[in-house]
């Protein structure tokens, strides 16, 4: 997905959106349209989702991941850019800000934890991928599934079914996910296992670390992110879980949008 303006070269500033595990690039599109009124935006479909190829179950390194988005940001000609990564997405954009500080202008790290989550928290999700009641007959299974029925949704919520519905396809059984589950786990497998705050520690370039009042990055780990990196801001979305970006565009927007103009010059 790229947003920009009308044919020829674009020479604005870029900005880079990765989705987070099992998510997709269509995921950015509203944010895509109003950053894209003032800058060169695109959004990667990362391996192994939406529609990137399938590679072996080996070829999910964290290597892998962040050498797609380097080769993205060169043969584009986009960066330095500014890239917002939404949890594993978030991982990658910051592996990246470290390992290659020319390509990134800034980083938005959406509800994305440095510490290790361990063995138990993989376990956690390996069964719940099992208890996906698979395949849904409608696309309205799928929404009141992940948006009300499932055990990891606390409280009804309406944009976690939308968010779901858009990483599924119709095949001649019913709906099933664009992905293929064991891919997600071996994905999640690669950084799961390991704190990343050394990593974290050689960004040098502006960093807002963003997170949902009601998400995975909770405050205290938050802000100490925000004390290790050499630049780093704190934000957060007030009524919004994991997904804030579908939780509250609004709020999303409020943050992003002039944390993005303020490090492109506003241009």
């Amino acid at each position: 997905m790229t947003g920009g303006a009308g044919s020829g070269v674009d020479a604005r500033p870029g900005v880079l959106l990765l989705h987070g595990l099992m998510g997709r690039a269509a995921h950015w599109t509203s944010t895509a349209r109003w950053l894209a009124a003032r800058h060169r935006v695109v959004a990667l479909d990362q391996r192994g989702h939406g529609r990137s190829e399938r590679p072996a179950e080996d070829a999910y390194t964290r290597e892998a991941y962040v050498a797609d988005v380097e080769a993205t940001l060169e043969q584009l000609g986009l960066a330095p850019a500014v890239v917002v990564g939404h949890a594993m997405g978030a991982l990658t954009a910051w592996q990246l800000a470290a390992k290659r500080p020319d390509l990134v202008r800034g980083l938005i790290i959406c509800d994305m934890r440095a510490s290790a989550l361990g063995a138990a928290s993989q376990r956690e999700w390996e069964g719940w991928f099992k208890s996906w009641p698979l395949p849904f007959a409608t696309l309205a299974d799928v929404r009141r599934f992940f948006g009300a029925d499932d055990p990891w949704c606390e409280r009804p919520n309406p944009a976690r079914g939308e968010w779901y519905a858009e990483v599924m396809r119709e095949s001649v059984d019913g709906w099933r996910p664009v992905f293929e589950p064991e891919h997600m786990l071996k994905s999640r497998e690669t950084w799961v296992y390991d704190a990343h705050w050394e990593e974290l520690a050689q960004v040098r370039c502006p960093t807002l670390v963003l997170r949902g009042l009601d998400g995975e990055l909770g405050r205290a780990e938050a802000q100490e992110m925000v004390r290790v990196l050499p630049l780093g801001e704190y934000a957060e979305v007030a009524d919004a879980g994991h997904l804030l970006h579908y939780d509250q565009p609004e709020g999303w927007r409020a943050v992003v949008e002039p944390v993005v103009d303020r490090w492109l010059g506003g241009a």
